[in-house]
């Protein structure tokens, strides 16, 4: 069953992401705001990144699978994990070729 959400997605002055808020029936997450990087020093996080949050769904679908003894484990979960792994996959490998470029954690492109 699908709920409704809530977003604020901001923007900075150039128009880069900079955090924001999306909220829904049980939950509330506040994204970050800003480069980890910025003018070479690295700032810790002050906000949920994506892949957190994808991880986050993968762990209660697994939950589910395996709650009850299995009672609930289904076809659709099982594909849905895969997919939402795969998205994972590929943010870590956009993460990989950012940092082999060195602009990780920054705006640059």
């Amino acid at each position: 069953m699908r709920q409704e959400i809530e977003s604020n997605h901001v923007s900075d002055e150039d128009g880069n992401p900079a955090g924001g808020v999306t909220n829904g029936l049980g939950f509330s997450i506040a994204w970050q705001d800003g480069p980890l990087f910025v003018d070479g020093e690295h700032k810790s996080p002050n906000g949920a990144f994506v892949e957190t949050v994808i991880a986050a769904v993968v762990d209660r679908i697994q939950y589910y699978q395996n709650a009850a003894g299995g009672k609930f484990a289904c076809r659709e979960n099982a594909l849905t994990i895969t997919k939402l792994e795969e998205a994972l996959h590929w943010m870590d490998h956009r993460t990989a070729d950012r940092t082999s470029r060195g602009v990780e954690g920054t705006h640059q492109v």
